[in-house]
């Protein structure tokens, strides 16, 4: 007999939010008034603005933000799919919130805030504030090193050459310097590395193109425009390196908003810790021998200085023969060849620098980078440990090691960001919003709250709008065997196919791992062929994310496989996407270095690291890739989860307390005959 799976309840009234810990402090009919008619079905912000609804819980949202800018405090607001919450964090922003910074989860959500949402809110609102964009470096072309590139010549493909014309071209024509607006290189062209700068090789005051430069000028208009929009990216690169710009924008921020704050987290941690890369080894090198050669060339053997320091940065690569390696530095043997290596490495460097600081007064441009190579030196001089401890003793952090194809980086990973991030919010009074369609877990805010450091900060919630009961159908297969078993990727398509075809296509097949998307590519292939199916496919890595997503929404019964990238920031509205298929409960790798020194820590304090750590991020991003399927309130579709574990396991009911309310079942049948039903409403 089937185990049946639970119902769901009904969706609660979204004209009431749940409220978790302290209320924030509301001036009574302060804002509530003035939000109720922008909002409301005659106000500006109604109906009539493109193809925006307004929602109750939209409004409600709304009112909350400006409490709480009105009152320079902290709100952590979760809003259901479909409420409009970045309407609802503008509005009171740009009336009322002073000096905003907004930080964004990704480059698109950055350049989609600043050319469409703001511009149609501060339009309705006739809101006379100024926006500026503001983007990591590395966005932005630098006269400099193009000039640089354009002399030496040193193309490596055909590719580059016919690039780097039209980078040229593009030099003469733009006003920004932005790469994203030529569309003709893309973006992750080699060339680019080349006509960009990094912290590690600008010039700053001292660069001849000074006056012109792209960076100086955005950081220029970022500091004179009320409402600058960064991502988090290059918010927690500031932080740490103050780099970026923001720093100089913090001190006269009144109002600070985290979009897709989910994601802060994992990005937090990121720059919290500290990174050696043997990539930046070799990038050194590169413009040491081109400085070397160009400004003191009878000062050494610039070619002997920098080929053993490269040899040596390869070498440390080859410690590892596979192609990617994530090691906790406890996991490495006493007896492998990275210890030893690791010492050349070091030795070698320190020869390179006798070198330079006898070269870098003959030229700024060797001055630099000799004050890159003592930065280098000194980060892998702090990557002290000892090798029998996962945690370093006083630091509360992990080293680790992470190894790619060509390259070998050196991690020094905080355990909890919380203490740091605090401390960053500390100081003048201002207001900082946290947003997301996923911060809580069954409307539990404290996996969220305590990474961050805001456990006692008050927490909202707003359900969805949509009718998640009427609009999709959530199908948990039975027979599937267990997830870590070999051949489960083909036991989901054995199941995944026939509902495949009944959609007519229309379909994301989410993955949790790389290897699973290549399986599932082959086998799908394969099987379309055979059966005279139709479907175009999809797949990551054969064309950027971009583009892949206007094909399949082009073709309107494609079949598109992802993995990590594609569970989240991803918006396929209307017939094109009927079938969501997640194959596995996205749980974290069990062999991830810091996460297994968090969640021992997590048990010496006497918690369950599974229940408070791996269980609680898992579900977070369940519910972004559960997201993917109804984005409009005429989307109807079918979310497949392919995990038994959600049945078998206790844990399995708060996954579920946790997802859309929709409905239910084991059957195929019935996942069939709803689609019969679907394709002939329309």
């Amino acid at each position: 007999m089937t185990e049946p799976l639970p119902q769901s309840a009904a969706a609660a009234s979204d004209a009431i939010p749940a409220v978790i810990g302290a209320t924030p402090a509301q001036p009574p009919g302060k804002y509530d008034s003035e939000v109720e008619r922008l909002f409301g079905a005659g106000g500006p912000l109604g109906p009539a603005v493109g193809d925006f609804r307004p929602r109750r819980s939209q409004t409600e949202m709304a009112k909350a933000i400006a409490s709480a800018i009105a009152n320079q405090t902290t709100l952590i607001a979760e809003a259901g799919t479909g409420t409009g919450k970045t309407f609802a964090y503008l509005v009171p922003a740009l009336l009322w919130g002073g000096k905003t910074i907004v930080s964004t989860g990704t480059k698109n959500l950055q350049d989609q805030l600043f050319l469409r949402d703001i511009p149609t809110v501060r339009a309705a609102l006739q809101a006379p504030v100024s926006v500026a964009l503001l983007k990591g470096r590395s966005n932005y072309l630098c006269h400099y090193h193009l000039e640089r590139t354009l002399q030496n010549g040193r193309m490596t493909s055909r590719d580059d050459v016919g690039h780097l014309r039209e980078i040229s071209r593009f030099l003469k024509m733009t006003k920004t310097g932005d790469k994203a607006e030529l569309a003709r290189v893309p973006e992750n062209a080699l060339i680019w590395n080349l006509v960009t700068s990094t912290r590690d090789n600008c010039m700053g005051a001292e660069c001849q193109y000074y006056q012109d430069c792209f960076i100086m000028k955005a950081r220029k208009e970022a500091q004179q425009a009320d409402v600058v929009v960064v991502n988090h990216h290059l918010f927690f690169a500031d932080v740490a390196l103050k780099d970026s710009g923001v720093a100089e924008l913090l001190p006269s921020a009144n109002t600070i908003i985290f979009d897709e704050a989910h994601q802060l987290p994992d990005t937090a941690t990121l720059f919290f810790g500290d990174t050696f890369s043997t990539s930046q080894v070799l990038e050194l090198c590169r413009d040491v021998l081109a400085e070397g050669l160009s400004n003191a060339r009878d000062g050494a053997d610039w070619g002997k200085v920098v080929t053993v320091v490269e040899k040596a940065a390869r070498d440390l690569r080859l410690t590892f023969p596979q192609d990617i390696v994530r090691l906790s530095l406890p996991q490495i043997a006493a007896s492998s060849d990275f210890f030893p290596a690791l010492q050349k490495l070091k030795d070698e460097l320190d020869g390179m620098m006798d070198v330079l600081e006898k070269q870098a007064e003959r030229a700024e441009t060797l001055e630099q980078c000799r004050q890159r190579g003592v930065e280098l030196v000194g980060r892998l001089a702090a990557w002290k440990f000892d090798p029998k401890a996962k945690v370093a003793k006083g630091e509360e952090a992990v080293f680790w090691v992470e190894a790619y194809a060509s390259s070998l980086q050196l991690h020094k990973t905080p355990l909890s960001i919380a203490p740091i991030f605090n401390g960053q919010r500390e100081g003048v009074p201002r207001s900082w919003i946290f947003t997301s369609a996923t911060l809580a877990v069954k409307n539990d805010f404290s996996h969220f709250s305590e990474q961050m450091g805001l456990s006692d900060e008050p927490s909202m919630t707003w359900p969805s709008p949509f009718n998640y009961e009427a609009q999709g159908l959530l199908y948990v297969p039975t027979g599937l065997p267990d997830p870590n078993s070999f051949g489960y990727t083909d036991a989901v398509l054995d199941l995944a196919l026939p509902v495949i075809e009944a959609a007519g296509g229309k379909t994301f097949l989410l993955c949790t791992t790389l290897r699973a998307v290549k399986r599932a590519a082959e086998r799908l292939r394969d099987e379309f062929e055979k059966r005279g199916l139709p479907y175009p496919l999809f797949v990551q890595g054969d064309k950027g994310r971009t583009e892949l997503l206007d094909q399949f929404r082009k073709a309107g019964n494609g079949v598109l496989i992802g993995s990590q990238s594609f569970w989240e920031g991803v918006d396929v509205r209307g017939d094109a996407l009927s079938l969501v298929i997640i194959d596995k409960l996205p749980f974290a790798p069990p062999d991830d270095p810091v996460l297994a020194a968090r969640i021992e820590v997590m048990e010496k304090q006497g918690k369950n690291g599974f229940m408070h750590h791996t269980l609680p991020e898992a579900i977070i991003n369940l519910k972004q890739g559960a997201g993917r399927l109804i984005r409009d309130e005429g989307d109807r579709g079918v979310l497949m989860l392919c995990d038994p574990r959600v049945i078998s396991k206790p844990y399995g009911k708060r996954i579920w307390q946790s997802l859309p309310s929709f409905k239910r079942t084991r059957e195929q049948e019935v996942v069939i005959e709803f689609f019969k039903n679907k394709n002939s409403d329309q």
